[in-house]
């Protein structure tokens, strides 16, 4: 299977989904360049999509967004329709909860897929304990910080700067910028998310 290019995927779903993170702000990004699907067809193929058309790619954008694969979104579904509440947003609330998805909304990295990244290579800490895994769900009082082995890396400094720097925190975060750590003060709300969502489309997908 050709892997597709992240910037093919905003392409893909019409919309920037900021997977590169700084990049998709600036001149080079290739969605500004080419705001159209990608392949020979692009610019110039428009049909109304239908119903179930809709649906698919309103979660295949989310799962864009987050990094998830097929068979750990649905599993992500099926947990969020045993919780209480409303299941769209219980869902989205799941992802956000993401170990590589909280590092990325602390400002500790400039994307999530650069947060994967340094999770999977085991440069991130959960209370003082190494997590390799991007999909570990941090809970309430959790602190995560990096290992005193990634702190002496050239790329550690530009993270410093980066905390520094971040206004934009999310409520549902603290961050202490000088120790370059972020504690969970409680659950992301549905209001954290920015992305242009309609998470009831995916419900109605996984109901079909």
């Amino acid at each position: 299977m050709i892997k597709e290019s992240a910037c093919k995927k905003c392409r893909r779903e019409g919309e920037k989904l900021f997977l590169k993170g700084d990049r998709c702000f600036s001149a080079k990004c290739a969605f500004t360049k080419k705001a159209y699907a990608p392949g020979q067809h692009g610019s110039s193929f428009s049909r109304r999509p239908s119903e179930y058309g809709l649906q698919l790619r309103e979660k295949q954008k989310v799962k864009r967004i987050y990094g998830v694969l097929e068979k750990q979104f649905r599993n992500y579904f099926e947990k969020a329709t045993k919780q209480e509440g409303v299941t769209g947003e219980n869902l989205l609330k799941l992802l956000e909860r993401r170990l590589d998805n909280t590092f990325y909304r602390a400002g500790l990295a400039d994307s999530r897929r650069l947060a994967r990244q340094m999770v999977s290579h085991g440069h991130t800490l959960v209370n003082g304990k190494k997590v390799t895994i991007a999909s570990f769900l941090v809970k309430t009082g959790d602190k995560i910080s990096f290992s005193a082995k990634f702190r002496k890396s050239p790329s550690y400094a530009m993270i410093e700067e980066r905390a520094k720097a971040n206004k934009t925190i999310q409520d549902w975060l603290k961050l202490d910028a000088k120790n370059i750590e972020a504690t969970i003060v409680k659950d992301p709300a549905r209001d954290n998310i920015d992305a242009q969502i309609n998470e009831n489309l995916i419900v109605e997908y996984y109901s079909r």
